[in-house]
């Protein structure tokens, strides 16, 4: 493999030194044969020597300090990455392959793009941004065009560690793979399918982003989109970039809110003071940072319809929330109950069987309705089968480290798709803010409102 300069931008974030620097210790152990050099910018006054201690105290928290001699000499500046002169002193002495991440907010990454239009880039350099890709279809799509003026589109890393390379191939696996699942992986058989991401975190000192974003452009119009594409696509041709990003860009087209109704078919909630896991936790309206006339919502759901011939007339419903009783990130596929149930067996299932997925590569589980007979000789019962997790659990972040590395955009979001989620989520965003859809509340530790059906399930 050529040797690569990783340029962290925003090295000094919490981005990096909780989820980029662990998951590059991972991937460094499992690919000794990287050939990588670590440069790290930022705007804190930090020095080199106070950089590598950032650094080896995340191998070491990950239990991995043996692989941070690969990358001992890794270097830190500070730098106003906005500033085209300041990239430039960055950029000019890499020799080799440049991947550029950005661990930056949205607007501080469109800014430094903006910056390097000043700025020859070495060939194939990579570009990786985090998510959210624009506020709305417009900016979006701006920046979608100013990113192409840098680099092809095959070298854009629209980052979505939702979709890390075993989550995907775990759920084509179950879905292209498997004769009892490929012939029931439609509205003829499934009833519903939720994809949830439940967390017990509150907002953890991240105002500044996210009562500007909130629960919906946070989690739904990014990540659980993009889930839905993979559930929801028809098989493609082949699991290459092209094939596969034409076909979850083909299911995204599709997608509309449930009957093209913004006000029914989403829901906003809110926390208020609570407790969880032995710890108190104030209202959200009261954590620093917070302007409570934004009325930023911190659970959220919409229900759509992806509207082909496959899946016509099957919610799909997405929800993400924070300061939740259980952290629950999952897809669950809700079949049908069947036709007919011979006379005499007790108990009526209320569906065909339940298929869940861990939104990670290490749970998956089928819920099947069996004659249990402890009950009577012909008693109905649910019983679970789970697949065990392996050895080692693989960080999200790692799978995405390694494919760009590795120049393989397979599984990043791709310019049209991008653009697409905000479209789909926009109707929602106006009926909020023209007040269709009250902003309800839920304690902090519970499961959420009460009669949200995603809260029972």
């Amino acid at each position: 493999m050529t040797r690569t300069t990783l340029l962290i931008l925003g090295a000094s974030g919490d981005l990096t030194s909780r989820l980029l620097l662990p998951a590059l210790a991972q991937l460094l152990e499992r690919q000794p044969e990287l050939e990588l050099d670590l440069v790290g910018a930022g705007t804190d006054d930090w020095s080199t020597e106070r950089w590598r201690a950032v650094v080896r105290d995340a191998f070491e928290t990950m239990r991995r300090g043996s692989g941070a001699h690969r990358i001992a000499d890794t270097t830190y500046a500070r730098a106003d990455v906005t500033r085209a002169d300041d990239l430039r002193r960055l950029i000019e002495p890499v020799d080799g392959a440049l991947v550029v991440y950005f661990a930056l907010p949205p607007a501080v990454a469109e800014e430094a793009c903006e910056a390097m239009r000043d700025i020859e880039l070495p060939e194939e350099t990579v570009l990786a941004l985090e998510k959210p890709f624009g506020g709305d279809e417009d900016s979006a799509r701006r920046l979608n065009a100013l990113l192409q003026t840098l680099v092809p589109e095959e070298r854009i890393f629209r980052v979505d560690h939702f979709l890390g390379r075993a989550t995907l191939l775990k759920l084509l696996g179950v879905r292209f793979a498997n004769r009892a699942i490929e012939p029931v992986w439609s509205a003829e058989h499934v009833a519903s399918v939720l994809v949830r991401f439940d967390e017990t975190l509150g907002l953890e000192n991240r105002a500044r982003y996210y009562d500007h974003a909130g629960a919906m452009d946070d989690m739904l119009q990014s990540h659980l989109l993009q889930v839905l594409a993979v559930l929801a696509m028809e098989p493609p041709a082949t699991l290459d970039e092209r094939d596969l990003r034409d076909a979850k860009a083909q299911a995204l087209r599709a997608t509309r809110l449930w009957r093209d109704d913004p006000a029914t078919s989403s829901r906003r909630a809110r926390y208020t003071a609570g407790r969880i896991d032995g710890r108190e936790l104030p209202a959200y309206v009261d954590e620093p940072g917070v302007d409570a006339v934004r009325e930023t919502e911190t659970l959220a759901e919409i229900v759509c319809e992806v509207r082909t011939a496959r899946w016509a007339g099957v919610p799909f419903t997405l929800r993400s929330g924070k300061a939740l009783g259980e952290s629950r990130a999952e897809i669950v596929v809700t079949f049908a109950p069947v036709r007919h149930l011979p006379s005499g067996l007790s108990g009526t299932p209320r569906d065909g069987g339940i298929l869940r997925f861990g939104l990670g590569p290490e749970t998956m589980s089928l819920e099947l309705n069996v004659n249990g007979g402890e009950d009577g000789l012909f008693a109905l019962e649910r019983e679970t089968l789970r697949i065990e997790p392996g050895d080692e659990e693989l960080y999200a972040y790692t799978e995405v480290l390694g494919e760009i590395l590795e120049r393989d955009v397979t599984i990043s979001v791709r310019a049209d798709s991008a653009e697409r989620c905000w479209r789909i989520v926009e109707p929602v965003r106006r009926a909020w803010e023209r007040g269709e859809v009250p902003l309800e509340e839920y304690r902090a530790g519970s499961a959420g409102p009460q009669d949200w059906a995603s809260s029972q399930v």
